[in-house]
């Protein structure tokens, strides 16, 4: 496996070993079970010591993601490196079948170099087929949003209109649909013409390629601390030096990034100045301006997403960074996947002079543009009826979240505390204490709840007391039961917790 060391770094390497096969582990990418190539072999592909390969290892064994045995090598913790489980519990047995076949073991994957450092996203997707309550995932309930008209409009454009479905698309998006959005942002302070704009197949899209344009190894990259998962794997596998920066009340701390920027210039700042993801807080005006300063002051990129502004509660969030930005410092995303269709992944991506350009470069070899079909039928749906149904949409996961507010009064342990977004589909919970999340995690799968551990959206912490539940996923009866649950969960192992620490015999 490809492991990129930074020998000049203030980080051991073995601790930057530890860290990266740490981040592949929690991901998922490599299993458990799976064994680890020798001490000898690691040292060898990474031309370091020995001495290094083993502490690393020891590290990982220490906090209990590896198991050693002497002789036998070192096997990811997990389950037994002889008996793979699949999901629902039973043996796979079509895998041990696929081995068999093959004359042994798949351990011999492992000596294939790959450039995936982390996939958080990936692991956290999917909830475990035991969950009843799915409170994980940041989306809107299927129930609610408008997938029958979408489907009868793609059904009459592929049957009215065949000929449109017998080209390519432009790799710059749908005309139409581009012109649609441009009235749509003018609505909301936003100036744009159709031909500043790029169409992506959703917002992740759209981060993965401002990343694979313009970052490469080394490069600085700041972030909100915690932040989209998402955007923490893509511009991790782009190798690049990511610093973050706390957040207050008022989003990103400014006077702090201002500091970092003095000594560490940056190449891209990404931001979720409205609603963010996961903590909910909306950046104020006045800071916006401040990171547009900042920008121009260093030359850099500003990649702003905005997944949910149009998703506020009582009065509008402020005017995006973009409608501030005469000189082509910020890309601004646009992503309707969620509010509209998940499975539709339409995006807009509007940006200017040849940063736009080379976007629609990259998109052009990534996929020869958006599906023509999908861009038609939410063309139709946006310039139509989008309007009405955001209006009506708003309310119904306003009062998701003043039920999940009443549970939480309710129920919740003195340590947790939380604060109630102005807008968006998500609640951070923070706990006072220390809550041993992996063990919250666990149980709480167990009793039929999934959420988001806060691990998932820092980028090196994987301690943090904290997490993400989303109020808009399931129903209000659903949402109530399974925060109730939860509640429960964490009461039981703050208690168990409790007891252990008095359990201990003191330091002399």
């Amino acid at each position: 496996m490809h492991i990129e060391l930074k020998r000049g770094s203030s980080t051991k390497l073995y601790m930057q070993i530890a860290l990266t096969l740490a981040d592949r582990i929690r991901s998922g990418l490599i299993e458990p079970g799976t064994r680890l190539p020798s001490v000898r072999k690691m040292t060898a592909n990474l031309g370091v010591s020995l001495v290094t390969v083993t502490k690393a290892y020891a590290e990982l064994e220490a906090i209990q993601l590896i198991r050693c045995s002497q002789g036998k090598g070192c096997y990811v913790a997990g389950i037994e490196p002889s008996t793979q489980i699949n999901r629902t519990g039973q043996e796979d047995l079509a895998h041990r079948i696929s081995n068999s076949d093959s004359g042994g073991s798949l351990n011999w994957q492992m000596t294939l170099v790959d450039y995936l450092p982390r996939a958080q996203l990936w692991r956290h997707f999917d909830a475990s087929p035991q969950v009843r309550y799915e409170l994980h995932m940041s989306a809107i309930q299927p129930e609610l949003l408008p997938t029958r008209d979408i489907i009868d409009s793609a059904y009459h454009l592929s049957s009215d209109h065949a000929e449109r479905m017998a080209a390519y698309g432009s790799f710059q998006g749908d005309w139409e649909l581009r012109q649609t959005f441009a009235t749509h942002f003018a609505s909301r302070g936003l100036q744009v013409t159709p031909e500043r704009m790029l169409i992506t197949s959703g917002a992740q899209q759209g981060i993965d390629l401002v990343a694979r344009t313009f970052i490469g190894p080394g490069d600085v990259v700041y972030m909100e601390a915690p932040t989209y998962t998402g955007a923490i794997d893509v511009f991790t596998s782009r190798g690049a030096k990511i610093i973050t920066v706390p957040m207050d009340n008022e989003g990103m701390r400014i006077d702090l990034l201002t500091r970092l920027c003095d000594t560490y210039p940056p190449k891209l700042i990404y931001t979720i100045p409205t609603y963010h993801n996961p903590t909910g807080i909306t950046m104020s005006a006045r800071r916006r301006a401040q990171l547009l300063n900042i920008a121009q002051s260093y030359h850099c990129l500003i990649l702003e997403d905005d997944p949910f502004a149009d998703l506020y509660f009582r009065d509008p969030p402020p005017t995006s960074i973009k409608s501030m930005d005469s000189a082509g410092h910020v890309v601004y995303i646009k992503s309707f996947s969620k509010v509209l269709s998940p499975g539709c992944r339409v995006a807009c991506a509007i940006a200017d002079g040849s940063v736009l350009t080379r976007l629609v470069a990259a998109k052009s070899t990534a996929d020869l543009g958006s599906p023509l079909l999908t861009q038609k039928a939410l063309q139709a749906y946006i310039h139509n009826q989008y309007d009405t149904y955001v209006y009506q949409l708003r309310e119904e996961l306003y009062s998701r979240l003043c039920a999940a507010s009443d549970v939480l009064e309710q129920h919740a342990t003195r340590d947790m505390q939380w604060r109630l977004p102005e807008g968006g589909l998500n609640l951070w919970l923070e706990f006072q204490g220390n809550m041993d999340i992996h063990e919250l995690h666990r149980q709480s799968l167990a009793a039929g709840v999934s959420f988001l551990p806060g691990s998932a959206c820092y980028v090196a912490e994987s301690d943090t007391s904290s997490l993400r539940i989303c109020f808009t996923v399931t129903s209000s009866e659903a949402l109530k039961q399974g925060l109730r649950i939860l509640c429960t969960v964490i009461d039981k192992v703050s208690s168990q917790q409790a007891g252990a620490t008095a359990d201990r015999l003191p330091l002399i």
